[in-house]
């Protein structure tokens, strides 16, 4: 057997991957362990966990293989500082001593985490290439596209091919400063939010305003070319010689400065929300409709940073030229872990691959898992209170009895998930149909911005009947957003438009109901959906089924298992923690069930607050 073990680390969302002859064994992020959201630095315990799942040691692994070049990365960033010097010299001084400490070494790094073994090949992929193959080689496809988009991994910041049976190849690049990521992150951090973890927020709240800074982003920003290829006027932009991504140029033209984090959200800000996000979602098709004229495939894959905005990858396949779509549940730096070993194993050991018409991502549950026994003998020793289930048609139909009450569970099961999305292995759960559910978890659960919707689950056989998404398609990874049917809307008279529209409080906007399902609708109708089915998640299918029995709903929110900041919750200590610290009501951990009222641990404002301020606001 031969065993790969990747290693993604030292920018942002470090991860391991173990795949021995070709099958993924176990994957997962190092801030699930360090409880620090995005840690960069080398993923000891990822690693650890990696092997201990497989039943290996580290001596038991052929080849490591890590995510990216640093040396030609190091290139990069002399180059850019060299062209944009003495401008650069600042941030050229904060970033050198880290490269010269540890990035430059991360050879040396990486044997002494293999216990110093040299015989052991280390491999260095490309960063695209590593995209590229945790986009294709798991996919359901025989052939397919292939389109990588991101901030900057070498050079590259977009890359275009090709993967067909077990080999990929990539034709076309855009190269660094013109990025669509830096583009996006460049409005995340102008909009106050922290680069490279508030992306998702812009694109929340995108839907509050309207594209009026549209004409204004491609007449001095971006000039587009029809094939979606684009060069970006650098005197807007910092992050070439700066600490910051934006100059007083971009401020001067959107009039102001960058909006101070956690500050008042103004209509502009959510007008530029509307505006980047229109701009990206029209480059994606252009480059899209681009890769399928070159190509000819049917079929295409995805990954890097971008294609997390699962706005622009539903308008992507409703409307653009490709049968399906298959984006890698990680699609971040995380996944290129997993990428680079399936590079090594398919593309360099030329190993074949043969798809079975369903991905082969395990549903992306590829962490660590704890039985039931393991968590009872933990509560014992706590001496929490807890009643045990007697089959698993019990567990669930207690836990959809909560849920139709509209109490909020902690629904901890099975393996955790590889990737941002919580999928019904560490997730929140509520009931979607509750016009109080949506403020209850923003405010008393999650402690975040009440703006963000939640996202649904929703039974996979029933999902074309509550949203826009053909019975054909499917949204297993929580990455396409749909809008909710028609026939579940509820009507809105003039006054109510006009408040959804104009309202500065955007927590009276969201909180009017919309349709059936108001807690997971946003305020134009769209929802970021999950189908869940039997194979990938059976006992969340069985819960669904249940709920759906009770309320005729076959919809839950589902939302991540974790506080603001908090990386989701990893083991059952992190779960019974956040159940102590929030208003969640109940928490499902395997076959367990413990409610919050028999819990005698109770935590005050005082010690609630100690608790939230380890996690830095993201």
């Amino acid at each position: 057997m031969t065993r790969i073990l990747g290693i993604s680390a030292f920018y942002h969302d470090s991860a391991a991957a173990l795949v021995a002859d070709g099958d993924i064994v176990a994957a997962a992020q190092e801030e699930r362990f360090t409880r620090k959201k995005h840690d960069p630095s080398f993923p000891d315990l990822a690693v650890q966990y990696c092997l201990r799942e497989a039943g290996v040691s580290m001596q038991d692994v052929d080849y490591v293989v890590f995510y990216e070049k640093p040396i030609r990365k190091f290139e990069r960033l002399l180059e850019t500082y060299v062209g944009y010097a003495p401008a650069g010299f600042s941030s050229f001084a904060t970033a050198m001593p880290v490269w010269l400490r540890e990035k430059l070494q991360q050879s040396r790094l990486i044997r002494r985490a293999m216990g110093g073994r040299r015989q052991t090949p280390l491999v260095f992929t490309d960063h695209h290439e590593s995209h590229a193959a945790s986009a294709f080689f798991p996919s359901p496809f025989d052939r397919a596209a292939i389109l990588t988009l991101d901030g900057v991994g070498e050079w590259t910041t977009a890359a275009m091919g090709v993967g067909e049976g077990h080999r990929i190849t990539l034709t076309k690049q855009l190269q660094f400063p013109h990025s669509l990521g830096l583009l996006y992150s460049a409005f995340t951090y102008y909009c106050g939010f922290k680069v490279n973890s508030g992306e998702y927020k812009l694109m929340g709240l995108a839907p509050y305003g309207r594209p009026v800074y549209r004409d204004l982003i491609e007449k001095h920003l971006i000039d587009v070319r029809d094939d979606g290829s684009f060069w970006m006027d650098m005197r807007y932009f910092n992050y070439c010689e700066g600490l910051t991504m934006t100059s007083a140029a971009f401020h001067e033209l959107f009039g102001g400065p960058p909006r101070s984090p956690e500050s008042t959200i103004e209509q502009r800000h959510m007008d530029l929300a509307a505006s980047i996000q229109a701009v990206t979602e029209d480059i994606m098709l252009r480059i899209a409709r681009e890769v399928h004229r070159e190509t000819g495939m049917r079929h295409l894959v995805m990954a890097g940073g971008v294609a997390l905005n699962c706005v622009a990858n539903g308008r992507l396949l409703r409307e653009g030229p490709f049968d399906d779509v298959w984006i890698q549940p990680a699609a971040g730096d995380a996944g290129g872990a997993l990428g680079a070993a399936l590079f090594v194993w398919h593309q360099l050991l030329d190993k074949p691959r043969a798809p079975q018409g369903r991905d082969s991502q395990k549903g992306s549950l590829l962490g660590p898992r704890f039985s039931s026994d393991e968590i009872a003998d933990w509560l014992d020793g706590l001496g929490v209170p807890y009643t045990r289930a007697g089959s698993p048609h019990e567990l669930v139909r207690q836990t959809a009895d909560l849920l139709a009450s509209e109490q909020v569970v902690g629904w901890f099961q099975g393996r955790m998930e590889f990737g941002p999305r919580a999928l019904g292995a560490r997730s929140i759960l509520g009931d979607p149909r509750s016009p109080r559910m949506q403020a209850t978890m923003n405010l008393k659960i999650k402690f975040r911005e009440s703006f963000r919707p939640f996202a649904p689950i929703v039974l996979r056989d029933e999902a074309s009947r509550w949203f826009g998404i053909e019975p054909r398609h499917e949204s297993p990874y929580m990455l396409l957003v749909a809008p909710v049917d028609e026939a579940h809307r509820v009507p809105i008279d003039d006054a109510t438009r006009r408040q959804m529209a104009s309202d500065p409080d955007l927590r009276a906007r969201v909180n009017i109901p919309r349709s059936a399902i108001p807690a997971v609708t946003h305020v134009d109708y769209s929802a970021r959906l999950q189908t869940v089915d039997e194979a990938r998640n059976p006992r969340l299918t069985a819960l669904l089924r249940e709920f759906q029995r009770r309320t005729g709903c076959p919809v839950l929110v589902n939302t991540s298992f974790n506080v603001r900041g908090e990386p989701i919750v990893c083991s059952p200590e992190d779960a019974y923690r956040c159940l102590l610290a929030t208003e969640m009501d109940a928490l499902v951990l395997e076959d367990i069930i413990v409610l919050k009222r028999d819990v005698s641990d109770k935590v005050d404002a005082a010690e609630r607050d100690r608790h939230l301020a380890q996690f830095q606001l993201d």
